[in-house]
């Protein structure tokens, strides 16, 4: 956030304050003072001359020399004040008029689009507190928590949030000339998105960190793949149970335990329904994706696979689906085999059906590939499987954001995701589990929660989904993951779905035309992820310039070693969508990108 610097020019203004010159010079002289701050020595960096802007966006991108580029490892030298950077505007442009469209559906725990927090105290149905981070407009008045068996709403899509002032300590360096010289820069092109169903500009007003700026610039967050950002909904979540609800669940008789309960055992609810699994109890809850694996390994495996039985993945996994069969092979005598992929990045199906046979014991395969994108056609994966009597696991992880999931029609027996993948906070994920399969499995660990009784001699253990829970769980993150399923159900996946579609085409059409540019996975049917190789850098300097006009993209092998040494790689840069993504920031991208592949060419 930056706070305009007033001057003594002008009817009314103020006479004694400085102009924007002394401002200048002055804050230089007070960043010298700085302990382990002193003057650039040497020639300033050179700037990277205006790109061509795209057709949505005035793009800019600073210069990279790739003969003198400093390492990923060392620190940028930071440009004397008195020579400010260029700087984009920002992205998050005010919303344009568009056409009348009905809002969206309320999804499921969803009463109203933006909740009345303050209601009369006669008409009270949960219990009181008070707070301003709840949208109040001073400290004394009261909002109402759920009561009992009622589901936490946060704010509506399209809320607005006001971000706190930035002091100087934490405001990004020269924050203030960054706003003296973004005034004389021209607008950005508005480009109404061709959904009209789905507002992407008031999707982005309910995520504050989109208002951040890296190196002086607007941030944009295309590393949704490693991460996704969260929405103010998910984040008043969590500071809702922390100030109201703090507790731990089942066992105690007091007013918190039974909030706590209601909030985790009513997020186990959510995300059942936002699955399409027949009940709540087919709902484990994990750390995340990687431990859900583990769990199946671990419980399932170590019961039902044997010396001599077959475990099959496929070569798009992460090390998440490939490191713990391994694990499990090697206790167990099984063998692990392989499906191929061509060289778009696609199953190849007919041997993935003579991999199969009366030995295998489980197929373990990606819905969406982390690496690539590719969309692994995993109803007909599942079907071939259960011919062969095997049991099957989707990793869900790069999936459940991005397209529509509904378990029964799709009838895998574990389906696993982790819960900062789809805007929720990190530390909790979901394994689902068909209920005769988890009534099957032993518990994997041992503890508090997850036992009937217990003796010096003997332990009973709980039915599932508790058995599988041992100890104290992540109470808060479980809750703001109902939020956050809650949020995307409100906005609608189906829409979502076809804007992201219609972004990664147009994305992938712009990045096609980049000199140099090699796209690596070109499935036809793709979701959210652009893996790339540009020609003239490795790709941690195309991250690292990238980063310098605040774009955040992931660059290296993704956890996914085997899929790049597929394609005769050791990494690639990964820039990955998610529904706040706009064309404008597609064209920051590719204007970046055209910049690098030019000076390249210089250079050969």
């Amino acid at each position: 956030m930056t706070t305009a610097t007033p001057t003594g020019d002008g009817a009314g203004g103020a006479a004694w304050l400085p102009d924007e010159a002394t401002l200048a010079r002055l804050a230089n002289e007070f960043l010298a003072a700085l302990p382990g701050e002193r003057p650039v020595s040497g020639p300033p960096a050179r700037e990277l001359p205006l790109a061509a802007p795209g057709p949505h966006q005035a793009a800019v991108a600073p210069r990279l020399e790739p003969a003198t580029a400093l390492p990923v490892s060392q620190p940028a030298v930071t440009p004397p004040l008195t020579t400010p950077p260029v700087t984009t505007p920002p992205l998050h442009t005010p919303p344009v008029a568009r056409p009348q469209v009905p809002p969206p559906q309320a999804g499921p725990g969803i009463s109203q689009p933006e909740r009345q927090l303050a209601q009369p105290a006669a008409q009270a149905s949960g219990p009181r507190g008070t707070g301003q981070s709840f949208g109040l407009t001073s400290p004394g008045q009261a909002f109402e928590l759920p009561g009992p068996g009622q589901a936490f709403t946060g704010p509506g899509i399209g809320q607005a949030f006001t971000a706190p002032a930035l002091s100087l300590a934490t405001a990004p360096r020269f924050y203030f000339v960054d706003e003296l010289s973004a005034a004389t820069l021209p607008a950005p092109a508005v480009t109404v998105d061709p959904q009209p169903g789905f507002d992407v500009e008031r999707v982005r007003r309910d995520f504050p960190i989109l208002a951040e700026r890296v190196n002086g610039r607007q941030l944009v967050w295309l590393d949704n793949a490693a991460t996704t950002q969260k929405p103010q909904a998910v984040i008043d979540r969590l500071s809702c149970f922390y100030c109201h609800e703090n507790s731990n669940i089942h066992r105690a008789a007091h007013t918190l335990a039974a909030r706590a309960t209601d909030a985790y055992e009513g997020a186990r609810a959510t995300v059942a329904g936002f699955l399409g699994a027949p009940s709540a109890d087919t709902v484990v809850f994990t750390r995340g994706a990687t431990e859900a694996i583990n769990l199946v390994a671990q419980a399932w495996g170590r019961r039902y696979v044997g010396a001599g039985d077959e475990i099959v993945i496929s070569h798009l996994e992460h090390h998440a689906n490939i490191v713990p069969w391994q694990q499990l092979a090697e206790q167990t005598g099984a063998t692990l085999k392989v499906i191929p992929v061509d060289d778009d990045g696609q199953l190849l199906l007919d041997a993935y059906a003579d991999l199969l046979s009366r030995r295998t014991r489980l197929v373990a395969v990606p819905q969406v590939s982390n690496a690539l994108g590719t969309i692994v056609p995993v109803q007909q994966v599942i079907e071939a499987a259960h011919r062969a009597g095997a049991r099957v696991l989707i990793d869900g992880a790069q999936a459940v954001a991005h397209i529509p999931v509904n378990l029964q029609a799709m009838d895998a027996d574990f389906y696993v995701f982790s819960g900062h993948k789809v805007f929720a906070p990190t530390g909790i994920g979901v394994l689902y589990g068909k209920p005769e399969v988890l009534e099957s499995m032993p518990p994997w660990q041992g503890g508090g929660n997850m036992i009937e009784d217990v003796t010096f001699e003997r332990t009973r253990y709980r039915q599932a989904p508790a058995r599988f829970e041992a100890g104290t769980g992540s109470i808060a993150d479980a809750a703001a993951l109902g939020t956050a399923l809650d949020y995307l159900s409100e906005v609608g996946l189906p829409g979502i779905a076809r804007y992201e579609h219609e972004l990664l085409g147009y994305a992938t059409g712009e990045m096609r035309s980049v000199p140099g540019l090699r796209l690596i996975g070109t499935a036809p049917d793709k979701a959210s992820i652009l893996s790339f190789v540009l020609e003239g850098y490795r790709p941690e300097e195309v991250a690292s310039a990238l980063d310098a006009c605040g774009i955040a993209v992931r660059a290296g092998h993704h956890c996914a070693q085997p899929t790049m040494r597929r394609f005769g790689l050791e990494g690639t840069v990964r820039p990955s969508l998610a529904m706040y993504n706009t064309w404008a920031e597609v064209d920051l991208l590719v204007a970046a990108l055209r910049r690098l592949a030019d000076d390249a060419g210089r250079r050969r």
